[in-house]
C-alpha cells in the first residue's frame, strides 16, 4: 500500500458521510468505534481487528488533539499530533476510514454516519458508551470488546519514563 492509499483513508465527516450511506444502500454492514489511538501498541492493532470482524467495513473516529487533551489524561498527552496517530492507523488492514473530530465525544458522528454496531473496549459498560442508545434504537448493536491485559498507552508511556529505574509490572 502506498502513501497515497493509506492517506485516502483519512476522510472528513461528509466524505465519510457519503460513503457509509452508498455502503447502507448496498446492505453493507458498517462497524464504528473512536479513541485518541495516541502510541499504537498490540491492544490497538487486536481490538481494531476484532471489531472489523463484526461488519463489512470499519470506521475509526480519532479525537484531534485539543478533544484529546481535554480528555483528562497526562498534561502531555497526546504524544503524537493527530496526523502521525491518523497516518499509523491508516496502515491497517482492518481500517476502512479515519474520521477525526474535535468534540468531547464522537455521538454527532455516530448520528451522522448511522453505524451498525458501535464498539467499545471492555473498560467501558454499556451504558457509558457514547451512542449507544441511538445505534440501538436504529435496530444496530453496542458490542463491548475486553481488554487485553498489560496492553495499555499508559501501562507503556509508565514502562518507557522507567526504563532502566525499576522492573514495572506489564498490567500498569
Amino acid at each position: 500500500m502506498t502513501g497515497g492509499e493509506r492517506n485516502s483513508k483519512i476522510v472528513d465527516r461528509d466524505s465519510a458521510a457519503t460513503l457509509c450511506r452508498r455502503w447502507h444502500t448496498r446492505g453493507d454492514r458498517i462497524v464504528f468505534t473512536n479513541g485518541v489511538f495516541d502510541l499504537l501498541h498490540r491492544g490497538h492493532v487486536e481490538y481494531l481487528a476484532e471489531a472489523r470482524t463484526l461488519g463489512d467495513h470499519l470506521i475509526v473516529g480519532i479525537n484531534d488533539d485539543a478533544s484529546a487533551r481535554r480528555l483528562g489524561k497526562d498534561a502531555d498527552r497526546p504524544i503524537n499530533a493527530l496526523e502521525d496517530r491518523a497516518g499509523v492507523l491508516a496502515g491497517l488492514a482492518a481500517v476502512d476510514l479515519l474520521v477525526p473530530f474535535s468534540e468531547d465525544t464522537p455521538l454527532d458522528l455516530i448520528l451522522l454516519l448511522e453505524p451498525d454496531v458501535l464498539v467499545k473496549g471492555g473498560d467501558y459498560t454499556a451504558e457509558e458508551v457514547v451512542g449507544a442508545d441511538q445505534v440501538r434504537e436504529r435496530g444496530g448493536e453496542v458490542v463491548l470488546v475486553p481488554v487485553r491485559t498489560g496492553l495499555s498507552t499508559t501501562g507503556l508511556i509508565t514502562r518507557i519514563r522507567t526504563a532502566g529505574r525499576e522492573e514495572i509490572p506489564r498490567d500498569v
